[in-house]
């Protein structure tokens, strides 16, 4: 199917070349900037968002705070503008693939090589903290990995936009994709530095382990287990992992906020003493001679359970959204809008989704494809 956006030159200086990528949000395109003589990264909102003016005048604002923040493992953003009823950012481009293609091709990651990925990405999160920003989405399709190694963090700003377009409209919102969503976002719809220090716990686990420390039927199984279940050790899962990796992810990943690390310079700090200091270089390079094969998929789950406290109506629940429609990942793929559900966050976060789970539900439905070769963010 042809893409009415591709040949077109928006604002008068971007020739769109071709798609990379589109999410519940926004559809990301190859382009040349005209003036510049350079390829970029273009990522246009969907047309209902741009049709939203409070959505596109929170999207504006955040995207000139983002393009304030500088640094070598952030993805720039260059540009904002509007071609008639086209919203979009003009970001750098990135040839390379993301770290959940990384992940697809090798399953798992050395612990070496994962602190090679995890470090750049912590320097970003803690160079957008020190500026005040919260990325709210760290999962393994906003870290990016070019062709000669470098690591580059996007979409800073757009989660936020959201959120705040959101909760104007409704109150309350959660924002994120469910696999890396922190105990306190899921309550209470809070984010902070340590919401994306848990992200990066999760994040960590899945580079070592080829796999989510969460899986379940459905997106709501998940979110109660990130609010009531400890995450596993990965030696859990591929036994010989060193316990000093345990004890990382344990303490990125705790519960209470208050237990983590405060912000990404101090989980930062932590990774760089465990890697130079509690392990050794066998440590290291452990699964480099025998890579551990992720395991296979577990069957999509069909339907959605649904939740609500006996003999009342279910309250308004703050639905989900992302800039992806789904959570990538090989064991279940998790639609992430709830709230045309009618879920009730009571039951959800005080009752077993198990015991309320019911086989009527709508189906959930499959994942969108993979982007391409060339990235600035999904």
């Amino acid at each position: 199917m042809d893409d009415p956006l591709v040949g077109r030159l928006l604002d008068g200086r971007y020739r769109v070349r071709s798609r990379i990528a589109a999410g519940g949000m926004a559809t990301v395109y190859r382009a040349l900037d005209t003036r510049l003589d350079r390829t970029v990264a273009v990522k246009v909102m969907h047309p209902a968002m741009a049709a939203d003016a409070s959505f596109t005048d929170r999207f504006i604002r955040e995207a000139k705070a983002a393009a304030r923040l500088s640094h070598p493992n952030v993805v720039g953003v260059f540009d904002q503008g509007h071609d008639g009823d086209v919203v979009f950012l003009a970001m750098e481009y990135v040839e390379g693939r993301t770290l959940r293609e990384l992940l697809q091709d090798l399953g798992t990651l050395t612990p070496r090589e994962a602190f090679g990925v995890l470090e750049p990405t912590l320097a970003a999160l803690g160079a957008a903290h020190r500026a005040g920003f919260v990325h709210r989405d760290v999962k393994p399709e906003n870290v990016l990995i070019s062709d000669d190694g470098g690591i580059k963090v996007a979409d800073f700003g757009l989660a936020r936009a959201t959120a705040t377009a959101a909760s104007a409209a409704t109150g309350k919102v959660l924002v994120g994709t469910v696999a890396y969503l922190s105990p306190e976002q899921i309550e209470r719809g809070a984010a902070s530095p340590t919401s994306d220090v848990y992200a990066a716990g999760i994040l960590l686990y899945e580079m070592l382990t080829g796999r989510q420390p969460y899986l379940g039927r459905s997106a709501v199984e998940i979110i109660y287990k990130h609010v009531h279940e400890d995450v596993p050790p990965p030696s859990r899962a591929v036994p010989g992992l060193s316990r000093a990796l345990d004890v990382l992810v344990s303490e990125a990943t705790a519960r209470d906020p208050r237990q983590r690390p405060a912000d990404a310079e101090q989980l930062l700090s932590l990774v760089r003493h465990t890697r130079q200091r509690e392990m050794s270089d066998a440590e290291l390079d452990f699964g480099a001679a025998e890579r551990v094969l992720p395991p296979p998929p577990a069957p999509a789950y069909e339907e959605f359970p649904k939740y609500a406290a006996a003999g009342a109506p279910p309250p308004p629940y703050p639905g989900l959204l992302d800039d992806d429609l789904h959570n990538h990942t090989r064991e279940v793929e998790i639609p992430l809008e709830l709230g045309p559900l009618g879920l009730s966050t009571d039951s959800i976060l005080d009752e077993h989704p198990d015991a309320a789970y019911h086989p009527d539900g709508p189906d959930g439905p499959g994942g969108p494809g993979h982007p391409g070769k060339g990235h600035a963010g999904r």
